[in-house]
């Protein structure tokens, strides 16, 4: 009997969310749709330049955690924040969410990460992240019981930007294995597959990681090459399972010969992006961990992401469980 459902890993950071325009990026060198990491002296200045702003705990694995939370699941995070305010809140609210969160805090500098995002018209996301005290997250901060007692470990790909995170990830993803478990991934963003490509491949193509996720920009990079089809094929080799996001196109799973092809959820106005992938990952793996099949476990997704693009911030603000009965589907 597995202790937890899901196991999520990834760097906690402090959200703040404001509103701009495709001007202001411009005139602060932002590339749009990307997470930029910065220095602390570029998020005191971003800081100073943002209009009115929300502030939600964030990240993308915690994202995840508290999606799976929602929807019923047993989920637990591994992530470094600082002792500090910023940290303090953090822990509160993924406690407050349902999940199990027991990462030592960093007492010192550096402080909790944060990131500037900058949602313009258009509902796309530019993130600018200064990651502080996630450089921090190292092997003695995995918990044993925890790696060897969840059903499937996430990690997400921008762990591989602080360097002692690659040995905890490793780590972990050993304790699973060697408990009968499965290890996945999501490859985060385009930029981020472009630093560590090749590293990606041979996580998928040794087994380190059984189950992937990205959106169809990030496979289309990791593969290099303009062609969707081509980049899925490929993955469909590398990997015992994928599951790819495409927008209002719906995703596309993939595991062997077999291919599932899942519709967007009907929304009514697209406010944010941000958190979609990682809401779409929540409902999958919760689906996955309770034993349904490949078509109920991505529209879990799509019907978790469709809700959180509907509001500011990453994490759902519904009872996602309750949601998910009321589609009929669970």
């Amino acid at each position: 009997m597995s202790q937890y459902d899901v196991l999520c890993i990834g760097n906690a950071i402090v959200d703040i969310i404001a509103q701009c325009d495709d001007a202001f990026l411009a005139e602060n060198g932002i590339i749009k749709g990307a997470m930029n990491l910065i220095d602390a002296e570029r998020a005191s200045l971003l800081y100073s330049r943002m209009g009115p702003a929300t502030e939600a705990s964030g990240g993308c694995a915690g994202n995840t955690a508290a999606g799976i939370a929602s929807l019923g699941g047993r989920a637990a995070f591994f992530g470094k924040v600082a002792n500090d305010e910023l940290g303090r809140i953090y822990a509160h609210d993924i406690h407050a969410q349902g999940v199990a969160f027991d990462t030592r805090p960093l007492e010192g500098q550096p402080p909790t990460a944060r990131s500037m995002i900058f949602v313009t018209p258009d509902g796309e996301r530019s993130m600018n992240t200064y990651l502080g005290a996630c450089v921090e997250l190292g092997p003695e901060d995995v918990e044993a019981d925890k790696a060897t007692g969840a059903r499937v470990t996430y990690f997400e790909g921008y762990l591989w930007d602080p360097p002692r995170a690659k040995e905890a990830i490793r780590l972990a993803a050993d304790h699973a294995h060697r408990a009968g478990r499965e290890v996945s991934m999501t490859l985060s963003d385009s930029f981020c597959v472009d630093r560590y490509r090749d590293e990606f491949l041979e996580l998928m193509r040794s087994g380190t990681v059984d189950i992937v996720f990205a959106n169809d920009h990030e496979i289309k990079s990791l593969y290099q090459t303009s062609s969707f089809e081509a980049a899925l094929e490929a993955t469909r080799r590398d990997c015992r399972i994928a599951a790819v996001t495409r927008s209002e196109k719906g995703s596309v799973i993939v595991r062997g010969d077999e291919t599932v092809w899942i519709e967007a959820m009907p929304i009514n106005e697209l406010v944010d992006t941000t958190g979609a992938g990682d809401l779409y990952a929540a409902g999958f793996l919760y689906g996955y961990t309770a034993g349904l099949d490949l078509k109920r476990c991505g529209d879990l997704g799509s019907l978790a992401a469709g809700l959180v693009i509907q509001q500011i911030g990453p994490r759902p603000r519904q009872n996602l469980r309750q949601e998910a009965q009321a589609a009929g589907l669970l």
